[in-house]
């Protein structure tokens, strides 16, 4: 049963951008923001954002990525730009439902940044 869509991974140059969307498939589920899990490495926070709209960066992203959210759609976006070749993992959506009061993972979209 699919909860989330993640799409907008995929392979790209250093300094080039990427859009990535995780969309929630019932308004019982909020998107709280995206991980990334490097291989060999814990999966780490990247962007999160609130139902306000609230958001916090890692250190390593701020000033090149962009989290937001659209309310209508109940999707929320995490531009990717001057993109790094230390950027490639696989980026997971990460989400919370409210009908039960478990957090989430969506199944991950890769993202590959060559030099």
């Amino acid at each position: 049963q699919v909860q989330v869509v993640e799409s907008g991974g995929g392979l790209v140059q250093a300094g080039g951008s990427l859009r990535l969307s995780c969309a929630a498939a019932k308004s019982t589920f909020s998107i709280k923001g995206w991980y990334r899990q490097a291989p060999g490495k814990q999966r780490e926070l990247v962007a999160g954002i609130t139902s306000g709209g609230r958001t916090n960066y890692a250190d390593s992203v701020k000033g090149r990525f962009t989290i937001s959210r659209d309310y209508a759609k109940n999707t929320v976006y995490l531009q990717m730009n001057s993109l790094k070749v230390e950027d490639t993992a696989v980026y997971y959506c990460h989400y919370y439902n409210s009908y039960n009061g478990y957090d989430y993972w969506g199944q991950g979209t890769q993202v590959t940044v060559s030099s």
